[in-house]
């Protein structure tokens, strides 16, 4: 299978913080990788979310805060007392479900999908301590599907085949949106 290099430096990508640079180059097959990771994790996302709306019994959070989370986690008090705050276990009642389903359907449809990338990691974050367990090391499946949205975010998965790349050019008075309002690139991408 013959792939197109894309000259110009269109597929180089630089960083630097810290005073650390790092420099890479991609090849031509990485946006495929990159749209399969967001499709991926969209396709979990709203299946998990869908399926907690759709039970037969409520989605209720309640009991793994304050029973699942193993004492060892470094935020076990924390999850313990959001667990016993009953204003928040009904807020988290509706926003896991519901956050799940639209951080998946944005993913899928490429629409917002920094924003909602940025959601999913943060999920994925609380999951992990939630579901602390470091026998293996400190890495496990809750801290690698955090990076993958971290990296979906940070290569702008929502404009390869995804709606940002539309909505990103639609003029509003004659500009672009994201020239007449950038902080949208922190959203869109």
């Amino acid at each position: 299978m013959a792939t197109t290099q894309i000259e110009g430096g269109a597929n180089e990508f630089e960083s630097t913080i810290g005073g650390i640079t790092v420099r890479g180059k991609a090849h031509s097959l990485s946006a495929w990788f990159v749209l399969a990771l967001r499709l991926m994790m969209g396709y979990a996302f709203l299946y998990s979310g869908w399926d907690k709306i759709v039970a037969a019994e409520p989605f209720s959070a309640q009991g793994y805060l304050v029973g699942a989370v193993p004492d060892a986690s470094p935020m076990a008090g924390v999850f313990a007392a959001m667990g016993n705050t009953a204003w928040f276990v009904e807020f988290v009642n509706v926003a896991v479900p519901w956050g799940e389903l639209l951080i998946g359907l944005a993913l899928i449809v490429g629409a917002f999908v920094r924003l909602a990338a940025f959601w999913g990691a943060f999920m994925m974050l609380m999951f992990y301590f939630g579901n602390w367990d470091v026998a293996h090391g400190i890495i496990n499946g809750d801290f690698a599907y955090m990076l993958v949205f971290l990296a979906v975010a940070a290569f702008g998965a929502g404009r390869i085949v995804g709606l940002d790349a539309l909505i990103e050019k639609y003029e509003l008075g004659g500009e672009a949106l994201v020239e007449k309002y950038p902080m949208l690139r922190y959203v869109l991408g």
